[in-house]
């Protein structure tokens, strides 16, 4: 698909997915144009050597064209992916990152995602989508990002964290686990991800939280399942992190995406996991 995706000659060329089960990925690959990956419904992971972005709904991920990526569809999801070339989103970032999805901009997007492939040029269409990449620079950014390290003992660190989100070792203790000095860990964190361990560890938590909550897990249980004493705490945490409770954010999220249906527009249908 990538291969006729990028040789679509219009700046723009939508698709909408819509996934056959509850989980699906997307394996590593990349292609020359641009993509925005956006959520209607479900929660999205894409994947780079050097983070993962979290798309919850009503956001979407920027991917700059040539970068190897993977992609996951975590429960029941409906998306968007708007191709792009490079030339013509001059305004947007040069690396990945996390998108918040106005109503103006997601209506944009949802007429893209209804153009034909070939869609006229010089009339409508193109003042759309000249429209549609001008909100899109403008849109805000989230920081729903979990960077990941490149050295090798930091790689282990954060893979096993990822392995058991609930294991409340120190820094130290997890300096010790993968033979650094804690000082030596710290600054190398700070130098790799510009964040602190326990920041990058809380970022990982409302990443994971996210997927869970979103695919119908409690509060409570994915508090405690991520290591926290009470759902307090974890409510606390993730407010501090994201600026709402996780009921709220995901409800003020959701809401305009319920029940809505596309119809009428290309579509692809993403595998089954695995």
């Amino acid at each position: 698909m990538d291969d006729d995706v990028d040789g679509v000659p219009r700046p723009v060329f939508a698709l909408t997915g819509v996934a056959v089960s509850k989980d699906w990925e997307r394996a590593r690959h990349k292609h020359r144009k641009a993509q925005l990956l956006y959520s209607v419904r479900g929660v999205l992971n894409c994947e780079i050597e050097d983070g993962v972005w979290i798309v919850p709904p009503q956001c979407a991920v920027w991917i700059p064209g040539g970068v190897p990526h993977s992609a996951r569809g975590s429960g029941e999801t409906e998306c968007h992916c708007l191709f792009v070339e490079p030339d013509a989103a001059p305004d947007m970032p040069e690396s990945c990152c996390t998108i918040a999805i106005h109503p103006l901009l997601r209506e944009l997007l949802m007429a893209a995602a209804g153009l034909p492939a070939l869609y006229p040029q010089g009339g409508r269409e193109d003042r759309l989508v000249a429209t549609l990449l001008d909100e899109l620079a403008a849109a805000p950014v989230e920081d729903l990002h979990l960077p990941m390290p490149r050295d090798r003992r930091l790689r282990r660190l954060a893979q096993r964290l990822l392995a058991d989100p609930a294991d409340k070792s120190t820094s130290g203790e997890w300096a010790s686990h993968i033979g650094m000095s804690e000082r030596s860990m710290s600054r190398l964190l700070l130098q790799e991800l510009g964040m602190s361990f326990g920041h990058w560890r809380r970022q990982m938590h409302v990443i994971l939280a996210l997927q869970r909550l979103t695919k119908g897990d409690s509060v409570q249980t994915v508090a405690l399942d991520l290591g926290y004493e009470s759902a307090s705490g974890f409510v606390t945490m993730f407010r501090k992190a994201v600026g709402k409770p996780p009921a709220r954010y995901l409800s003020e999220r959701s809401a305009d995406a319920a029940g809505r249906q596309s119809a009428g527009v290309p579509a692809i249908t993403l595998p089954d996991r695995g």
